[in-house]
């Protein structure tokens, strides 16, 4: 396992121009937020990591690197492997960002935008308040406040990320679902999905 840095040594580590700082999350999550300066993988699951690494990075070349996650614990399984391929300087933030946000003053914080969060919450703040995006109940996209102004968005249906991309049935399957979502709530009924879909939880690939 790699080395632990505690959130407030954390700014000095990766303002060191010799460490190359990458971002282990998945490319949804980047995209939302992420360190200034950090290195976006563009990997869709943690499956993919190994092989981004493997054709990007020399261990002789890249002498420290250090990575963060959510929470802690991707880069710590991140952190092993890169040590198995024969990096030697391996740090990760210890608590992920979620500790970063928490731990460190807002005025003195390298974290740029919002954090994606695997609950209803959908993202946070620097506060770790609520953040304003929502989740697109057809792609599991987060969504920002634009995103949900464009005319590709639907609620439960479609948005800017999957408009062109969704195949007709499975937009068929999310107009009917939308239909009886609406429908009970209309009804004052229950529905299995029918709490906020813009606040569902997005399962890790």
């Amino acid at each position: 396992m790699g080395t632990y840095v505690e959130p407030e040594d954390w700014n000095a580590v990766i303002s060191d121009p010799e460490v190359l700082v990458i971002d282990t999350r998945n490319d949804y999550e980047v995209g939302i937020g992420s360190f200034e300066g950090a290195i976006d993988p563009q990997t869709a699951s943690f499956r993919e990591f190994p092989d981004y690494v493997r054709e990007h990075y020399d261990p002789e070349k890249h002498k420290k690197v250090a990575m963060f996650c959510t929470g802690g614990i991707r880069c710590e399984k991140a952190s092993s492997f890169m040590l198995k391929e024969g990096f030697e300087n391996v740090y990760h933030l210890k608590g992920g960002v979620l500790s970063y946000l928490e731990k460190v003053p807002e005025e003195q914080s390298l974290w740029r935008g919002d954090c994606f969060v695997f609950d209803n919450r959908v993202s946070v703040r620097h506060d770790l308040s609520e953040g304003d995006h929502t989740l697109c109940h057809a792609c599991r996209q987060p969504l920002s406040a634009d995103d949900r102004a464009s005319a590709a968005f639907e609620l439960g249906i479609s948005c800017p990320h999957c408009i062109d991309t969704l195949p007709e049935k499975t937009r068929a399957a999310a107009r009917a679902r939308q239909r009886q979502i609406d429908l009970a709530k209309a009804r004052g009924e229950p529905h299995p999905i029918g709490r906020d879909l813009s606040k569902s939880v997005r399962r890790t690939s």
